[in-house]
């Protein structure tokens, strides 16, 4: 089972996740706290190591652990480096497990595929058949489907169709606002199915198998405990697990915690649609504004343009529609010709025989 790679999808998918699931199999302290106490644990590989709390727990109950991750953050890699009990593999799983001690504790938490997972358990029944065994995430939404992270190292012919929408408690159709991976993992198209999921990888190790028991824990996606009968501590892990895998009570209120976190999942996908349709309204209200603005602008130019233009064919049209003026007289000369006129009638008037 590969780790889950370091990736900042990862990391915004882990702080949407933070109030409900903390860091998944940390929740399980007191049932690895269990098993330490019905067996000894001196080596631990753990598939998958998350942030590296869940492989400090592992050495404080008094085990060397293994912490298999392909590609660890800088993060990782300094919270490992600061405990000596933690030793940090990068390599691939179940490649790399015969690379390391044989362990009394395998935690598989990493790639939950049928592929990888059938891959892991055949190793470790083979060459481990003492060890306990820990699996995550047994239940919905992994347990019938393949969950494939990205890039994935699984061949394809080892792989079903997949997509980047995710599964939802109400009916496990895919939906873009149900249990997806925002670009850290894809998941199967259809669930159930021959060679599809976790839980259909162990019901066929088992069935190839023979002398393994399951247990199931029904908590927080499903906490799944393999050992053969007759390995040590295997009775006494078996009867401290009952009150937990026989509870109705633990059930019930994981079906409820998944319908909760589905349902927060949709209103987180609805909010986040409704804030996009929000942003691009304003980003088209914002537009329009600026392009009001520019046309308000425009017309201003244009009605002082056509304001001169008005007063020029004002003082156009005057012009042309003025009558042209007589020719101007002197008033002087005119006033001496009416005066030499008025002498000239009084002089014919008093000269005798003159023409009348």
């Amino acid at each position: 089972m590969t780790g889950s790679p370091e990736d900042p999808h990862a990391q915004a998918r882990a702080a949407r996740e933070q109030p409900l699931l903390l860091h998944s199999m940390s929740v399980f302290r007191e049932l690895f706290e269990a098993i330490f106490r019905c067996r000894e644990i001196g080596t631990v590989v753990e598939v998958g190591v998350e942030s590296g709390q869940v492989s400090t727990l592992y050495a404080d109950l008094g085990a060397t652990v293994h912490c298999v991750e392909p590609t660890p953050g800088d993060e990782l890699r300094a919270v490992l480096a600061e405990d000596p009990r933690l030793n940090l593999v990068e390599g691939l799983s179940p490649a790399v497990l015969g690379e390391l001690p044989v362990a009394d504790l395998y935690v598989l938490d990493g790639d939950h595929n049928y592929a990888v997972v059938r891959g892991e358990l055949a190793w470790i029944m083979k060459n481990a058949p003492d060890a306990v065994v820990v699996l995550n995430d047994v239940l919905w939404p992994c347990g019938r489907r393949d969950f494939y992270y990205q890039p994935s190292p699984v061949p394809p012919e080892d792989t079903h169709p997949a997509t980047a929408d995710g599964p939802t408690v109400w009916h496990d159709d895919l939906t873009p606002a149900g249990f997806v991976g925002d670009g850290v993992f894809t998941v199967a198209e259809h669930a159930g199915g021959p060679r599809n999921g976790v839980l259909t990888a162990v019901e066929d190790t088992l069935d190839e198998t023979g002398g393994w028991r399951l247990h199931i824990v029904p908590a927080v996606f499903g906490f799944g405990i393999l050992i053969r009968a007759g390995a040590p501590g295997a009775d006494e892990i078996s009867e401290v697990l009952r009150p937990y895998t026989s509870s109705n009570l633990l059930a019930t209120m994981e079906n409820n915690r998944i319908a909760l976190y589905t349902r927060i999942l949709q209103l987180q996908y609805e909010a986040a649609a409704r804030t996009d349709d929000a942003d691009r309204l304003t980003d088209t209200i914002t537009a329009q504004q600026r392009e009001i603005a520019d046309l308000r602008a425009e017309l201003d130019r244009s009605r002082t343009e056509a304001a001169a233009r008005s007063q020029e064919l004002r003082a156009l049209s005057d012009k042309a529609n003025r009558p042209a003026s007589a020719p101007t007289r002197d008033p002087d000369l005119g006033e001496t010709m009416t005066n030499l006129g008025r002498a000239l009638s009084a002089r014919i008037r008093r000269t005798p025989g003159g023409p009348r």
